[in-house]
């Protein structure tokens, strides 16, 4: 067992912390774009997308710690099985509460609608250079949302994976002050 945890423990948390890092890169610039346009689709996209920017934020440090404590062999409580499942836990259930949320606040997975709805979309014709901005928003949009998901996917894997590498160690586990035969 310790070939398996020293070896995709690291790697599950490398992935999140790296997807994290893109999702953290995305959501500040849909921020910094909206807030300098001041044009947001609704309140609740923007508050949607502070979340993810937090979500990103907290899963990149707490990731990349705990991937450098494992890779170290730290043994204080933070470094811990415990605490990491822990974190998982509450990580799994930012990203799902997060990506669930897009998912209904978003207008479709469709993005080419906005070409194909009408003559004018907010009075822009598909001509002009601003309609492909729409597009363009419209999948990254879908590219927050679906890096969400992935994130979400991710945690609930390693969280599993954590909780069954302790439940398969803990079988060949004998404590010390139990002694065979005494």
């Amino acid at each position: 067992m310790p070939y398996i945890k020293a070896h995709y423990h690291p790697f599950l948390f490398i992935l999140i912390t790296m997807c994290a890092m893109a999702e953290l890169g995305l959501t500040a610039y849909l921020i910094s774009v909206g807030n300098e346009s001041r044009n947001w689709p609704s309140a609740r996209y923007h508050s949607l997308l502070i979340l993810f920017e937090f979500n990103a934020v907290w899963t990149t440090l707490f990731g990349a710690a705990y991937m450098l404590w494992i890779v170290d062999g730290a043994v204080h409580f933070l470094a811990s099985i415990a605490s990491s499942i822990i974190w998982l836990a509450i990580t799994s259930a930012l990203w799902g509460a997060a990506a669930g949320m897009m998912h209904n606040t978003r207008t479709g997975g469709n993005c080419n609608w906005i070409l194909n709805s009408s003559p004018s979309v907010n009075g822009v014709l598909p001509c002009d250079p601003p309609q492909e901005l729409s597009v363009s928003s419209c999948r990254e949009t879908l590219t927050v949302e679906a890096v969400g998901w992935v994130l979400f996917v991710l945690c609930v894997l390693t969280l599993f994976a954590t909780c069954m590498w302790v439940r398969t160690s803990k079988r060949g586990y004998v404590s010390a002050e139990y002694k065979p035969g005494m």
